[in-house]
């Protein structure tokens, strides 16, 4: 499976509002103790991170993340642009999650989650 096809598989475990679906998505592509962060969770394991899914579409049914850029790989990490979409069209605010992968960059071993743009450092 290639590396985009990897994140994507991903990023549609999140877009799932069938729990199943979301299982058989995440499950083959997720590593054993591999873990998600984000500012808002730490989720330890698939089960945690299925369960924290499970709440995001309970709150925001039918919504979907949507890569939006090219993967960007190097080292056995990948980072990738996304968008949380609502069945409406509109979105929230777009993020970033950085994914480091296994040796042969068939799982993933963790992801950190940024949400918004970065901003500039004038702006502060």
């Amino acid at each position: 499976m290639s590396l985009p096809l990897l994140i994507d598989r991903y990023c549609a475990a999140w877009s799932r509002e069938d729990a199943q679906q979301r299982r058989e998505l995440l499950l083959p592509i997720w590593g054993d103790g591999a873990t998600y962060t984000d500012p808002t969770v730490h989720a330890a394991g698939a089960e945690e991170l299925l369960a924290h899914i499970a709440s995001i579409q309970t709150r925001h049914p039918g919504a979907r993340i949507v890569r939006t850029s090219d993967v960007d790989a190097h080292h056995g990490v990948a980072r990738f642009a996304w968008k949380f979409v609502m069945p409406d069209g509109s979105s929230l605010p777009e993020g970033l999650d950085i994914a480091f992968l296994d040796p042969n960059q068939k799982r993933v071993t963790r992801v950190i989650g940024f949400f918004g743009p970065l901003t500039s450092q004038d702006a502060h």
